[in-house]
């Protein structure tokens, strides 16, 4: 076990990271197909072929999740994962063709580093030849690289944001695992200790300032609060159906809820989605609890693994 999401047989994760620009994308493989669903709770979402995982429409199985920085510009790097699946003959079954289902959502990272440099179909492709199902690299890497956290006063308080990863075993062998890309306008708080993990950084980087209580005095300087979203995957070994993983999803946002404060908000384009990957046997509702625990996890180890970059500083590097 690698605590990371790559513990549910079936997964790849593949990082295309640009240092200079500040950005990049995540794949998430899942070559042999997953059954998927995805809850999109945020009021500013940037996705891709999520109306196909709702339990009414056709399509069961995806063969990856993209994540990308560029905002909605990011989402042509979803076109360089169909094509190296393509050329793997991997896809959706149709009449003429295989089709790859690869649903995406981006982040708005544009406020550091490039913003005319933005991932797209070749960085997608280059995020699939180094996809690996060993230990994930967690951080500013892939679509973390640009990620911010605790926006409410501007980019220039704001604290380095990341991509994190966790997983747990339970009983019978169930495996449940998350990817998260934090990138949230609110503060990263520890669910069991209630503190204060990353947010607006006060003066000289001593300590954080509360979001909410920034809010609570009618705060609404709108023109400084960019554009965010907390991105994540779920995955399990667990045999679920369409209908049983979208409510996996859906429980799995109380993670980002338990960590985020605030969360789901105008500003922020929040999405979970859930892989079912196995056939062994579970409960619905203890996967889903499980879920939301491995989220706030790995919301928690994006903060703990992000590094100083592009001006704004990481949670480890606050005196």
């Amino acid at each position: 076990m690698y605590n990371a999401i790559t513990d549910v047989p079936g997964i790849k994760i593949g990082h295309y990271t640009d240092k200079e620009a500040i950005t990049g994308c995540t794949v998430i493989l899942c070559e042999a197909g997953a059954v998927a669903g995805v809850d999109v709770r945020g009021s500013a979402p940037g996705t891709r072929e999520t109306d196909l995982l709702r339990p009414m429409n056709l399509v069961e199985k995806v063969q990856a999740i993209l994540f990308s920085g560029g905002s909605a510009f990011g989402l042509d790097a979803a076109g360089g994962v169909m094509r190296y699946l393509e050329e793997r003959d991997i896809g959706h079954e149709t009449m003429v063709a295989k089709v790859p289902i690869v649903p995406a959502a981006i982040i708005f990272d544009l406020n550091i580093g490039d913003s005319k440099i933005r991932p797209g179909a070749e960085e997608g492709y280059k995020a699939c030849l180094a996809a690996s199902n060993k230990k994930v690299a967690e951080g500013c890497v892939g679509a973390g690289t640009g990620a911010t956290v605790g926006k409410i006063l501007g980019i220039d308080k704001a604290t380095k944001g990341g991509l994190g990863t966790a997983s747990q075993k339970i009983g019978g062998g169930i495996i449940v695992a998350a990817l998260v890309v934090v990138n949230a306008i609110g503060d990263v708080i520890n669910p069991r200790t209630g503190k204060i993990l990353a947010g607006p950084r006060h003066q000289q980087n001593k300590g954080f300032l509360s979001t909410n209580e920034i809010l609570k005095q009618a705060y609404s300087k709108q023109d400084s609060v960019p554009a965010n979203t907390t991105l994540g995957v779920v995955a399990t070994n667990a045999a679920l159906n369409k209908e049983q993983v979208n409510k996996v999803a859906q429980m799995a946002q109380d993670g980002v809820a338990r960590a985020i404060s605030p969360s789901h908000t105008m500003h922020d384009g929040d999405a979970i989605f859930a892989l079912s990957l196995g056939e062994k046997v579970s409960d619905v509702t203890i996967v889903g609890s499980v879920a939301a625990e491995v989220v706030a996890d790995a919301i928690i180890r994006a903060i703990q693994q992000a590094e100083t970059i592009g001006g704004v500083t990481a949670a480890k590097d606050m005196t």
